[in-house]
């Protein structure tokens, strides 16, 4: 039975921001790693998720691999020990806990801000990884557009998308805070990924007015200045919007600190300045705060803030996990069916074979209008004859009785020895 999907989880649950960035992956590795891991593991249905918050690895195999995964994680990030780390891994080996948990990763239930949004499009991409190097086989593709189908249902169900308590809004409210007595303080946003671009949004949407933006690519920094009405400082000009700046918000996408100790010292900081770094790994160094007047928060700071979104969100869970259940249990009924399906199709094949040796004894002697007719009256006989059997056998995987019912029908149409006989 197709009961063999695991997951193994690196969650900020389990795992400060240190270690979590550490393991991350960005897209060229996730491809890279989903080949690795083709080539090196006997699995089917293998998904590579990594946002700022996780690294997540599932698969269907019957062997235990989360050994093996991590160090071939260690192997494609070029982590010589990453053994020690093992114990800040989540080892789901039981399959339904494995389909529950992406199931509430997928819908927003496991982000630090419940809800967050831009989980599910992350899934989504990770799943088009996954089509791209051949590692989804049917199992997965059900079951992705299942969880597809289930977040619809959230967002036309339940307030549980309501509002924008995202992380880049939970940014939105810290740096609120944090300037609650500067004047139209100066905000740079710099680097505009989809979360960079997020907080742009809903900045201009907060009452911020003076918002500069920069990125390496001036195209994507007009394009979004565009679509919000902002300014765009050019990237080459970058030291001199840092030094105008009250608040800078960083999601720089890059292995090193792009905001170092050296470079922020040659500013002559004379007022507060508050970086917010939203990247994973972290783009601004952590000791930055001891240049006098620089705070520094990361991403593990900007806290599940209790806004009134989020309280809808909040007291919309108890649905949003029955949906979930009502959706797993459909699934499961699919994947039940498909234990059942390759005898359905042996015992087709063994009618099927029955009725072209009846028909060929007596073809020779009927006229093409006639040989049509009985084909047509033996396809609608065998169809008859195979229903109840299929429903029976439907009913029997539901009931967790399939198997039975299968040996049964080997056994009274020889069906296994059908199969060899096809397969030479």
């Amino acid at each position: 039975m197709l009961q063999n999907f695991k997951a193994i989880s690196l969650s900020y649950k389990k795992a400060p921001l240190d270690i979590r960035e550490l393991i991350a992956l960005d897209e060229t590795s996730c491809r890279q790693f989903l080949q690795t891991l083709k080539a090196f593991i006997q699995a089917t249905d293998v998904l590579v998720l990594s946002t700022c918050n996780r690294t997540e690895v599932y698969y269907s195999s019957d062997t235990d691999y989360s050994q093996e995964i991590v160090k071939l994680l260690g192997i494609t990030k070029g982590i010589d020990n990453i053994s020690k780390y093992f114990d800040y891994f989540t080892i789901l080996n039981e399959h339904d806990d494995a389909v529950q948990h992406l199931f509430e990763v997928a819908m927003g239930l496991e982000s630090q801000v419940v809800g967050d949004m831009q989980i599910s499009n992350q899934v989504k991409v990770a799943y088009q990884w996954s089509a791209d190097n051949e590692t989804a086989g049917p199992f997965l593709h059900r079951l992705m557009h299942t969880i597809f189908f289930t977040n619809k249902r959230v967002v036309q169900e339940t307030s549980f998308r309501d509002g924008a308590a995202s992380t880049s809004y939970a940014a939105i409210e810290l740096i609120e805070e944090l300037t609650t007595d500067v004047v139209e303080p100066n905000i740079l946003v710099v680097g505009l990924g989809e979360i960079g671009a997020d907080v742009c949004r809903n900045l201009k949407d907060s009452g911020f007015k003076n918002i500069k933006i920069t990125n390496r690519t001036q195209a994507k920094a007009q394009a979004l200045a565009e679509e919000c009405g902002l300014e765009v400082l050019p990237f080459e000009d970058i030291v001199q919007g840092l030094k105008e700046a009250d608040v800078i918000v960083s999601s720089v996408a890059r292995e090193t600190p792009f905001f170092t100790k050296e470079m922020v010292k040659r500013l002559n900081v004379l007022s507060f300045k508050f970086f917010i770094d939203l990247s994973v790994p972290r783009s601004v160094e952590a000791d930055l705060e001891s240049i006098p007047g620089v705070l520094v928060y990361n991403i593990d700071t900007i806290q599940n803030k209790a806004s009134e979104a989020l309280q809808r969100r909040i007291s919309s869970v108890p649905k949003v996990q029955q949906i979930i259940e009502e959706s797993i249990e459909q699934f499961n009924d699919w994947s039940k069916e498909m234990m059942v399906s390759p005898t359905i199709n042996r015992l087709k094949n063994a009618l099927e074979t029955i009725r072209q040796e009846e028909m060929a004894r007596y073809m020779k002697k009927l006229g093409p209008d006639e040989v049509k007719r009985l084909d047509n009256v033996t396809k609608s006989m065998m169809q008859k004859i195979l229903k109840l059997p299929v429903l029976q056998l439907k009913a029997a995987c539901k009931r967790g009785e399939a198997e039975t019912l299968i040996d049964v029908l080997n056994d009274l149409f020889d069906l296994e020895n059908q199969s060899s006989e096809v397969n030479h």
